[in-house]
């Protein structure tokens, strides 16, 4: 428990230590594979190198093994293999004399003649027939000459068999000296490993850049919990607020009706009367600010719950439109609804739900309405319920009603701006029709009108 609470004080650094000991210990262990699958390479490269070495030096040992009593005649076949190979760097054949080995036949005719001591050859004298030693020049040290040296350049590596030689009768008399340049092959290899080493450099780079933005994207996790926590208290916030305030509303309210149905007396000051009044509408504004916040607490909480019932759709829009006629009495605008000749089959809704959606969409048609009409009427299509909501209003612009449904998001125009709204409203009743299982659309044209569409399943019941 101890350390769980140590890595929970301390997150945020410990994830940084985790982001640089990633950024540090990947690129090495991708260096560290890198270098050791090149060097693997090489040592199998240098393995067949040897073996194909020791293959070429039997075969010419083979090819001079029955000359080896006529130096001349050993001597013109060395010159005819170098011609036609220039992989040989160099050929000699070497005999015993004066404690080394004397050359009595070489590709370089001015070697011939020379004594070598050549520590390497000892040991090759005293190999099994067939067989001798295979190493590179860059592993070869010399005792007292560097003959072995001298015929390639210091850079250029070559592979350097030696091996015994005996004739049909099987006496021991000469030792074979073969010389093969490697160059063409450590080319290949050394090509290999420089691109082997800039594709290693960009990986470790686009390695390194990826846990850069990893380390980021941690930054980011801690940032969005921080907000995640920020908005769960901000949520709580609005919670406690809104029930706060909601007590202190009702007083406001009651006390206010009181007064102004005369029951503390009658009121016979006008700019008084006009004054509660104003204070009345101001604190159903704000009742109703308070119920929106609710509302979206509940929503984003997931605590807001809807009853399905079946139901019938006409008493729930008469009530609503009987609700609102005042309102719309107000601005004269003529509020109907377009009753069907037959009743209506049932729905699924929930009830009072619904008449939140009714009242939040004709509510707002009356308020975005200057002059004109505000018309509900209803469709049965397939296994759906629409409800419509027409208005001669100022109407909406395609790229307002794309944003439309989104919270706190009101259409700014010269013709909304004394009209006062959270941008709450349609956020909310979205939320709920599709609690009920519903879909809400919008179609409008500016100066002209806007149609707002609510589709419900019908219920199982065909019919009221």
């Amino acid at each position: 428990m101890k350390l769980k609470q140590f890595l929970t004080d301390h997150r945020e650094k410990m994830q940084l230590i985790y982001g640089i000991f990633l950024i540090v210990l990947i690129p090495l262990l991708i260096a560290y594979n890198a270098i050791t699958i090149i060097g693997r390479y090489n040592d199998n490269m240098d393995t067949t190198l040897q073996r194909e070495t020791l293959s070429e030096g039997r075969s010419i040992y083979a090819f001079l093994q029955d000359y080896l009593d006529d130096t001349d005649m050993i001597q013109r076949k060395i010159e005819d293999l170098q011609d036609k190979n220039s992989a040989f760097e160099g050929i000699e054949v070497l005999m015993p004399e004066d404690g080394g080995y004397k050359i009595v036949a070489s590709s370089e005719k001015d070697n011939i003649g020379k004594i070598s001591k050549f520590y390497f050859y000892d040991i090759a004298w005293k190999q099994p027939d067939k067989d001798g030693l295979t190493t590179d020049s860059l592993k070869l040290s010399m005792d007292t000459d560097t003959e072995m040296t001298q015929a390639t350049d210091a850079e250029e590596r070559v592979w350097i068999v030696a091996m015994p030689m005996r004739d049909r009768n099987d006496t021991l008399k000469a030792i074979l000296s073969v010389k093969v340049s490697s160059k063409i092959i450590d080319d290949l290899t050394s090509e290999s490993q420089r691109e082997s080493f800039i594709v290693l450099i960009i990986t470790i780079i686009i390695t390194i850049f990826f846990l850069l933005v990893t380390v980021k994207i941690w930054d980011y996790v801690l940032l969005y919990d921080k907000i995640k926590e920020l908005d769960q208290l901000k949520d709580e916030f609005i919670s406690i607020a809104s029930h706060e305030l909601r007590t202190p509303l009702t007083a406001i309210k009651g006390y206010t009706s009181i007064i102004l149905e005369g029951t503390f007396g009658p009121i016979t000051d006008k700019n008084m009367k006009q004054s509660l009044e104003r204070v009345m509408s101001s604190s159903k504004k704000l009742e109703d600010l308070v119920e929106d916040l609710l509302n979206v607490s509940r929503l984003e909480q997931g605590r807001l719950t809807v009853e399905m019932t079946d139901l019938q759709l006409e008493p729930a829009i008469e009530e609503v439109v009987a609700q609102l006629s005042v309102t719309a009495d107000e601005k004269n605008l003529k509020l109907t609804f377009e009753k069907p000749d037959q009743p209506l089959p049932l729905i699924s809704a929930d009830k009072d739900r619904l008449g939140q959606v009714l009242v939040n969409l004709i509510g707002n048609s009356i308020k975005y309405t200057e002059k004109g009409s505000v018309t509900v009427s209803t469709e049965v299509k397939d296994d759906e319920m629409r409800i419509k909501v027409n208005d001669t209003g100022i109407g909406i612009s395609p790229e307002a009603q794309k944003r439309l449904f989104q919270k706190f998001y009101r259409v700014q125009t010269e013709k909304t701006e004394k009209i006062h709204g959270t941008g709450l409203g349609l956020w909310i009743t979205k939320q709920i029709v599709e609690l009920m299982n519903g879909h809400i659309y919008v179609d409008s044209i500016e100066g002209q009108g806007t149609q707002f569409m609510v589709t419900l399943k019908l219920s199982t019941m065909k019919k009221a």
